[in-house]
């Protein structure tokens, strides 16, 4: 003879998956938003590298750029018009964690404007020119990543690209 199950049997299995489905929700979404921000520090090395090749073809001479622009009208030379034609796909100007700026403005990312024209043998940031490693270049408009521990990715002189909790490096 075949047992069914009671309909208080059926409600605490109901229970157990909705109380296991709320403890996993914020996993699952945590684990997202860790992969988005890995994503934007690797759009931002492909910056970099098409920050280089930029380089090479202007004598290694920083671009002047302005920081940003408050719409993409804006006629105003920033990093997303004059390093795109070093970039095979332009998504790298958007970081999968900005849910508008990149649509408004044309990046997620600003450029370090008191670099602009400067020799990169010569670069020179806040007296900073012997530590490359500590010269920011381009970083996050705005904290877009919820991780605690991750609130800006920067680009930095040496070329590395990381997550920190402030555009100011702490020693």
């Amino acid at each position: 003879m075949r047992r069914a199950f009671t309909l208080l049997e059926l409600l605490v299995v109901v229970a157990v998956i909705a109380v296991l489905a709320a403890l996993a929700f914020p996993l699952v979404s945590s684990f997202q938003e860790r992969g988005r921000a890995v994503q934007c520090v690797q759009h931002l090395r492909t910056l970099g590298t098409a920050l280089n090749l930029y380089l090479g073809e202007n004598n290694l001479r920083m671009p002047t750029l302005a920081l940003g622009r408050q719409k993409v009208t804006d006629e105003v030379a920033v990093i997303d018009n004059t390093l795109d034609r070093y970039l095979p796909d332009k998504k790298a100007f958007a970081c999968p964690s900005d849910k508008h700026i990149a649509e408004i403005s044309g990046t997620s990312y600003h450029w370090n404007n008191a670099l602009n024209g400067q020799s990169l043998a010569g670069l020179n940031f806040l007296g900073m020119g012997d530590q490359p490693a500590h010269i920011p270049v381009m970083g996050d408009k705005e904290g877009f990543h919820r991780d605690p521990d991750h609130k800006v990715n920067i680009l930095y002189a040496d070329g590395r690209a990381s997550k920190e909790l402030s555009f100011v490096q702490s020693k």
